[in-house]
């Protein structure tokens, strides 16, 4: 059987291809590309002519036999327009077809935007949480967003120019004072990271261009796992001091940083003991 190469790419400067990537990129049969005006610039940069077949978000199961019939009769190798293949990117069901084909999948690894603006944040990165591309729809932003608050962990996600105002306003408002890291133009002339808050940032990006990686840092208590104990004494605590309702929720979250779903849910389970 033949072999897919998972091959990253540069995220801007074309001089980050590895030696290995170039080797085989200039030796396969296909490449499998998101964008193939895009990887058609990166194969004339060495010199490579293999054949292109597309795949993308909006591609169906026909593709997908495309690639697996060019498969069949020699190794191809997927990228994506840049970064890692298959995060936040259409190509893991190509890898997961392939495998169950019976094909071998081998990473040629390299540039990934996630790793490279972590790496520049100076936030905690023993653990963290990516969300990939923030929700479009605003009421599924915020409980994406939510949900990474609640894991309390440094968490990054990715935003285009045109929605990250409405991000933005969203992390002022759940983060609150947290610190951001925002890299965009990574590794290109442009290149910058800014530091500081949502609010800050709001006023800095005053003509947003390129994507964005946003690198949010872990709430002080991400290192605590909080019981279900705790989290029903808080809302003890603040019931007595007067507050009920949404008022008391927005209470307890706000002081142990834990996820709406769970505290509401508690609340509930807690009025009647």
């Amino acid at each position: 059987m033949s072999t897919l190469y998972v091959v990253a790419t540069p995220i801007g400067n074309l001089a980050d291809l590895s030696p290995r990537a170039r080797d085989v990129l200039g030796t396969v049969t296909t490449v499998i590309a998101e964008d193939t005006r895009v990887t058609r610039k990166l194969l004339s940069y060495i010199k490579a002519s293999p054949q292109l077949l597309s795949h993308h978000l909006h591609s169906d199961d026909a593709s997908v036999e495309r690639v697996l019939a060019a498969l069949d009769h020699g190794n191809a190798a997927l990228v994506t327009d840049a970064g890692s293949p298959a995060i936040s990117d259409p190509g893991g069901s190509l890898v997961r077809a392939a495998v169950k084909r019976g094909h071998d999948a081998i990473t040629i690894p390299g540039p990934s935007s996630v790793v490279a603006a972590l790496s520049v944040s100076g936030f905690e990165a023993d653990t963290f949480s990516f969300g990939g591309f923030v929700p479009r729809n605003g009421t599924e932003r915020e409980a994406a967003l939510e949900e990474l608050r609640g894991r309390g962990e440094t968490a990054v996600v990715f935003e285009a120019p045109h929605r990250i105002y409405e991000t933005l306003s969203d992390i002022a408002r759940l983060f609150g004072d947290r610190q951001l890291s925002i890299s965009r133009e990574l590794s290109k002339m442009f290149e910058e990271t800014f530091r500081g808050t949502a609010a800050e940032a709001l006023e800095y990006f005053e003509e947003p261009r390129g994507e964005f990686v946003i690198v949010i840092e872990g709430a002080p208590q991400a290192s605590v796992a909080l019981t279900d104990e705790y989290i029903v004494e808080s809302i003890r605590t603040e019931r007595e001091r007067g507050l009920k309702g949404r008022a008391l929720v927005q209470a307890v979250i706000e002081l142990t940083g834990e996820r709406k779903s769970r505290v509401y849910r508690l609340e509930l389970e807690s009025r009647g003991s």
